[in-house]
């Protein structure tokens, strides 16, 4: 697996682009990917309850697809149409019924079905979305497609709303002698916490996959990446993730769970990691990304209920803000997690770029130079490690420092 330069054009037959609609004040709103090959789908989609309308519409899609006879008869996905600043969340009927206009809209200009359009949005809920806008969005984006890196970068740029830098990645990886591609595109900074997606991602891929195992790659993957981010502990109502697959790299359709499905699933995965981590470090007023370890674990189950209790922990956010190494947050986090463990025999550490400092020892403040916990916690990339010495089993997760700015950015959010 090779780390290159792209997003999501950078995989074979896969185009995109990013305009200012006008839905937003001056600012690129609208993004759209296109292939001009039909694609496998896979998605995951928010469990919040209350789901936007663009959730609804790509669930029936994705779920059509994964059904075996339905499968049989769908021609494949072909686009993607994303607006920032309006959700279409708590929207009702009218809401969805845009989503059908958009993607009929689309469909119009790209001589393809309805259901080969999916649709994502993202701002402020309980506003309906200007759909005349929309329309003309997509009229403006279809001439400027383009399979460049650039057109990839304009699409990463029109689904940001308080993000502060684009999130892309992109990835090559043999597979039955032909080089792959993966590429990827995410947007989110706030309303995040780990329940499913907790974002919008679009990740792209010219392997040649079958449907039950694209579908299965981001289902294994999304625990282990996505649902280890928590910023401020809010699940969103539009948390999407969606994976396209055209098969336009041409090697032999992994049909089975063989190496060529185990090289796609490590490339996908680190996909995911690297656009869960930028999301993590992007955090809304972030000034550091927080990373939480727990080894030393008898299970996976809670290592990952542990670094998911200390990561979300307002506290200990805000102490890693404050380059305090008030260690009993740490204990206290884990300790209400609802994992067992012995208090008694926990180790924890802190660590950065300026270095590593043992804080707790077997349940205990090792002592340690505060001047030296300072400087390591003052960096803008922390890690929390805690051993709880119990097997071999362990989990990371990642978050962000809880800063003032953080409450500025929400208290005027539709301003």
């Amino acid at each position: 697996m090779k780390k290159i330069e792209g997003g999501v054009t950078a995989a074979k037959g896969f185009q995109a682009t990013g305009v200012a609609a006008g839905i937003k004040k001056s600012k690129k709103d609208m993004a759209m990917i296109y292939s001009e090959a039909a694609c496998r789908v896979a998605g995951t989609f928010t469990t919040n309850l209350v789901k936007a309308a663009p959730v609804k519409w790509d669930q029936e899609i994705v779920k059509s697809c994964n059904d075996a006879e339905n499968a049989a008869r769908f021609a494949g996905v072909h686009a993607v149409v994303v607006n920032s600043g309006v959700a279409n969340a708590c929207t009702g009927a009218e809401g969805y019924g845009y989503c059908r206009d958009t993607a009929s809209k689309t469909a119009e200009l790209f001589g393809i079905q309805e259901n080969q359009v999916l649709v994502a949005s993202t701002g402020v809920i309980g506003k309906q979305i200007p759909i005349d806008k929309i329309c003309t969005g997509i009229e403006m984006m279809k001439p400027q497609l383009s399979d460049t890196k650039k057109g990839g970068t304009l699409a990463a740029e029109a689904i940001m709303t308080t993000d502060t830098v684009v999130k892309e990645v992109a990835v090559e990886v043999e597979l039955g002698g032909k080089t792959v591609t993966i590429g990827g595109m995410c947007k989110g900074s706030g309303m995040i916490h780990p329940n499913m997606c907790t974002m919008l991602s679009f990740i792209t891929t010219d392997a040649n996959i079958s449907q039950e195992l694209l579908q299965k790659a981001l289902s294994t993957s999304v625990p282990d990446t996505y649902n280890m981010v928590s910023i401020d502990g809010d699940t969103s109502t539009n948390d999407t993730c969606l994976v396209l697959a055209n098969g336009l790299a041409g090697n032999p359709e992994i049909t089975e769970e063989n190496e060529d499905y185990q090289a796609f699933y490590e490339a996908l995965n680190e996909i995911n990691t690297v656009l869960a981590k930028k999301m993590a470090a992007d955090g809304e007023g972030a000034t550091a990304m927080f990373e939480v370890k727990v080894v030393g674990a008898a299970s996976r189950e809670q290592a990952v209920t542990i670094s998911k209790s200390v990561v979300s922990s307002s506290l200990v956010k805000a102490m890693i803000y404050g380059h305090d190494a008030n260690c009993g947050r740490i204990l206290c986090a884990m300790g209400y997690s609802g994992a067992s463990f012995d208090p008694d025999q926990v180790d924890v550490y802190f660590e950065s770029a300026a270095g590593k400092i043992k804080i707790i020892e077997n349940g205990v403040p090792t002592g340690y130079s505060e001047e030296e916990a300072t400087r390591i916690l003052s960096e803008s990339a922390v890690t929390a490690i805690a051993d709880i010495k119990m097997g071999e089993e362990t989990a990371t997760a990642w978050g962000c420092d809880l800063t003032h700015d953080y409450i500025k950015i929400n208290a005027d959010y539709r301003s």
